[in-house]
């Protein structure tokens, strides 16, 4: 063998069966994540990204590439450093997929291209054109806002018909409380005045009969 040249060969255990190389090790991660694979479409897209991007960093981190790294090491112990190599992928890999499993579940990722998708079906019955930027800041807050102001104006302007209404209901209530106050003081003022009659002509015919006893008014 030469020493300035590395095999490019599968690496063996040490009875001689040939091992898993980087390309061996991204296939079956390939076959894992397929059967892993959610079902929704954007997550279906999300997880053949995270596939072909392992895949790419697998490939980039071939066993030719990490011999001629550690080339010296390499020609000592061949096969050592094939298993080195093969541990090193698998290890790399796992950390990998742990680490995107982890930002999947805490972002929650699943869910949220989940309730995307139905969206994107909903949005499908929807003839209107979407809004777009027209590039100036100023129109486009504009064209956000206004929308929300006028709203907000017809609803005040609602609560304020609503509480004129009120206060004009309340003011014919008092006007109309008011006329039969007065009306109920007019009453009592004339039964007092129809009292006031036959009483004084009672005292004056109290006094015809009895003059040398005064009356002493009510």
């Amino acid at each position: 063998m030469d020493g300035n040249a590395v095999e490019n060969t599968q690496p063996t255990d040490s009875t001689g069966k040939q091992t898993s190389t980087s390309d061996d090790v991204s296939a079956t991660t390939t076959d894992k994540c397929a059967r892993l694979a959610p079902q929704g479409n954007r997550l279906k897209i999300f997880n053949k990204v995270v596939e072909k991007s392992l895949q790419r960093l697998i490939a980039d981190a071939s066993f030719h590439r990490f011999a001629q790294s550690f080339h010296p090491f390499y020609k000592e112990n061949p096969e050592k450093t094939k298993q080195i190599h093969q541990q090193f992928i698998a290890s790399l890999q796992k950390h990998i997929q742990d680490d995107i499993n982890k930002v999947v579940e805490e972002c929650e990722l699943q869910c949220k291209l989940e309730e995307l998708d139905r969206l994107c079906d909903l949005a499908k019955e929807n003839t209107e054109d979407a809004w777009r930027p027209s590039g100036v800041p100023e129109q486009d807050i504009s064209s956000f806002l206004m929308p929300y102001y006028k709203k907000q104006e017809l609803i005040m302007k609602r609560e304020l018909e609503k509480l004129r209404r009120e206060n004009a209901e309340l003011a014919k209530k008092v006007q109309d409380g008011r006329g039969a106050i007065a009306s109920m003081e007019q009453r009592i003022a004339a039964a007092v005045d129809e009292w006031k009659a036959p009483l004084e002509d009672l005292r004056v015919c109290i006094s015809a009969i009895c003059p040398e006893e005064p009356f002493d008014e009510f």
